[in-house]
């Protein structure tokens, strides 16, 4: 139980980069929709929130998934 505890809170490099990478792409698609929604551009805003809401998932999916963490026994 304690190496899941810890691969959880010390996740891999690799993992924590694209997870920051999805999170400023959420951030990013975030402001586009809104200068789009400003303009009168609701297609355009409709679409950068739903890429938004993508990353978000995607980012959200990325840790250890809890099949992963269970343990067989012997």
């Amino acid at each position: 139980m304690t190496a899941a505890i810890l691969q959880i809170s010390n996740p891999q490099p690799a993992q924590a980069g694209q997870r920051h990478s999805l999170s400023l792409s959420a951030l990013r698609f975030e402001e586009q929709a809104k200068q789009a929604a400003e303009q009168g551009e609701i297609t355009e805003s409709a679409k950068a929130i739903l890429a938004g809401l993508d990353c978000e998932r995607r980012m959200a999916a990325s840790g250890p998934q809890m099949l992963q963490l269970i343990k067989p026994r012997a």
